[in-house]
């Protein structure tokens, strides 16, 4: 049900837990769900953009593809500050007896910028060449980077924004 509380997982590509935070949901896909969040840690500056307090999140978590990705928007001004998008393994969601939505997913460490006029920046490239990842993981991690790639080129949903 849209307005759901929704508790986010990050796992590390082996599994361990990295962070939790809460959200709600916003829609329930067919193979997945759209969540809002706000940004509610300190300021993160990342080079490409900043996270700040109260900066808008529009996530997108599927169960059957090697990504998600997040529309950042600033908690200011409602400017669209760009789309962080993670290459990861498909979500896990899951909801308790009590009704509670977590979702789980393991970052690959593989990841993508979109600024608002489309350009990109691959990043953690070092980092997913260091892990751990098996031959399976590692293509799989490559289709997903690709499949984000395509999803852009065309300005498919929610890149249709790019300016």
């Amino acid at each position: 049900m849209p307005g759901q509380s929704v508790t986010v997982r990050k796992l590390d590509a082996e599994g361990r837990f990295v962070i939790a935070y809460e959200g709600v949901v916003g829609e329930w896909l067919p193979d997945g769900v759209r969540v809002d969040a706000v940004w509610t840690r300190p300021p993160l500056p990342l080079g490409y953009t900043t996270f700040e307090p109260g900066d808008r999140f529009i996530e997108w978590y599927y169960t059957d593809r090697w990504y998600s990705f997040i529309e950042i928007h600033s908690g200011e001004t409602g400017t669209l500050k760009g789309w962080y998008c993670n290459v990861a393994t498909p979500a896990t969601i899951e909801t308790s007896p009590t009704g509670e939505v977590t979702i789980s997913y393991r970052d690959l460490y593989l990841d993508l910028w979109v600024a608002p006029d489309g350009t990109t920046l691959t990043l953690d490239e070092d980092e997913f060449a260091d892990a751990p990842l098996d031959v399976e993981m590692r293509e799989r991690a490559h289709a997903g980077m690709a499949a984000l790639l395509a999803l852009i080129e065309r300005r498919d949903p929610p890149f249709q924004r790019m300016a």
